[in-house]
């Protein structure tokens, strides 16, 4: 809160953080050289006394002690009392990944509605297409043309398993029960491990005072195996070399908000590669449904998990550079 000469009435413990700087000292203070360009506010102030406008909003750079000016979104706008303003800072690195959460927030409801539905649609025509080849067949007596009818009953089939498991996380009912994220990952750690034996690390860091918490195992076992197992075909090459790495990795964080949601607690589960990174031209689509950087893989895995922590309430984001690949796991503690 401030006067309209750019005096600090009132400063809360999150602009103290910001700073590096107590409350006492800010208060009574200008608030005006706590900015790299103060005549931006002194103007915006100017033209808010004279009721120029109600709300302003623009970007600028906030002066901190010992450390870097942090970027900022600004919103000054009026109150009900003369002369008094609120000036409130979001932190545009905050602003970004909030806007990126819920982006992938309704990227993943809008691809669980295509999903159902073109799998639906898919499914009605590929039962017909099999039980007519069936019925081909058995009228047809050259051995030549049986292999024709015989190949459309297996792409058929194909097509069948790739539908059921589009389908497959909107079918199968939530069952819930204790979770032990640690289970989880140890459950995880040795199928990768027996399925790549040879070139390939699997580092744990946990946080063992992560308290159990409500959800279907089975399904977070499924979404975690999925990136695991991706990060792990990634480091191929790493693992010819004999330095393959992955980590699991599980922290709290406090007072968190994704999903629109603001929490007291929730658990970080970070899957963690060495290898090449996700390739720039698909970055941002990774969690899209049949988009996949590697040759033959389905596009499916990702997606799956993505709905998986969704239905926890929780999200997955995805932090990558080459020789680092991090994929977070974020979901609600009670």
């Amino acid at each position: 809160m401030v006067r309209g000469d750019g005096t600090v009435l009132f400063a809360n413990s999150a602009l103290e953080d910001a700073l590096g700087t107590s409350r006492r000292s800010i208060e009574g203070a200008s608030f005006l050289p706590f900015f790299t360009e103060p005549q931006v506010l002194r103007t915006a102030l100017d033209g808010a006394r004279i009721n120029e406008y109600a709300a302003l909003r623009y970007d600028a750079r906030l002066v901190r002690h010992l450390s870097e000016p942090m970027p900022v979104h600004v919103v000054l706008a009026q109150t009900d009392t003369p002369d008094e303003f609120v000036v409130e800072l979001l932190p545009l690195e905050a602003q970004a990944r909030q806007d990126r959460e819920e982006r992938l927030i309704d990227q993943a409801q809008a691809n669980k509605e295509l999903i159902r539905n073109l799998a639906h649609e898919i499914k009605n025509p590929l039962g017909g297409i099999r039980g007519a080849a069936q019925l081909l067949e058995m009228e047809i007596e050259g051995k030549d043309l049986k292999e024709y009818t015989r190949v459309i009953i297996h792409e058929a089939d194909r097509l069948q398993t790739l539908v059921d498991r589009l389908l497959a996380p909107h079918r199968r009912p939530h069952v819930v029960g204790d979770v032990n994220i640690h289970e989880v990952c140890e459950r995880v750690r040795s199928l990768i491990l027996a399925e790549f034996p040879r070139g390939l690390r699997v580092v744990r860091d946990y946080d063992t005072s992560i308290p159990e918490f409500r959800g279907d195992r089975e399904q977070l076992i499924q979404a975690v195996l999925n990136i695991a197992h991706n990060a792990a075909q990634a480091l191929a090459e790493r693992m010819a070399a004999g330095d393959a790495m992955l980590t699991f990795k599980t922290r709290i964080s406090r007072q968190v908000t994704f999903g629109k949601q603001r929490y007291r607690l929730a658990l970080e589960l970070h899957v963690i590669d060495n290898g090449p990174g996700v390739p720039d031209s698909i970055k941002d689509r990774i969690f899209f449904p049949l988009v996949s950087g590697r040759e033959g893989g389905s596009g499916l895995g990702l997606t799956l998990a993505q709905t998986f922590v969704q239905q926890h309430h929780g999200l997955i984001e995805c932090d990558s550079v080459p020789g680092r690949t991090d994929f977070k796991i974020l979901i609600p503690l009670p």
